[in-house]
């Protein structure tokens, strides 16, 4: 049986993320969030898809560096609400970065993304050489 030291800054940040919203209402408390992604080859691509609702398509940064995506953005609350009229903020706001390191097999030349109904969706076609390829065999 394996021992595992209890540790509640983990426990609270494991809450954190699985709630998806800031403990505190003010922008400088939390500012940040992190988007859904799911991740899927479809054909001889991989596929990243981001859930990013209420983000402006010219506020959204995708970069590969050194083989390793980069997702960066950010969502603005839509108005300033008073604290004395404020029931409930659970809408999450501010910059956002998340990373995902690539195989070597992506032809990076090639990454398409497109963002439409709040999803980007970034394409990333496998390089020639990495597709299989079916040899014939011959009869001697």
């Amino acid at each position: 049986m394996t021992l595992i030291k209890w540790d509640p800054f983990r426990e609270l940040s494991d809450f954190h993320r699985r709630l998806g919203w800031p403990f505190v209402g003010s922008d400088d408390a939390w500012g940040s969030w992190s988007p859904a992604v799911d991740i899927f080859e479809k054909g001889d691509d991989l596929v990243i898809r981001a859930e990013l609702p209420g983000v402006e398509n010219n506020d959204i940064d995708v970069r590969i560096e050194d083989h390793t995506l980069v997702l960066r953005g950010g969502r603005k609350r839509e108005e300033e609400v008073s604290d004395d009229r404020v029931y409930r903020l659970e809408r999450a706001h501010g910059s956002f970065v998340r990373s995902f390191r690539l195989p070597e097999t992506i032809d990076v030349a090639r990454v398409d993304a497109t963002y439409r109904d709040g999803v980007l969706e970034i394409t990333l076609p496998k390089a020639e050489a990495s597709k299989p390829k079916r040899v014939e065999v011959k009869a001697a």
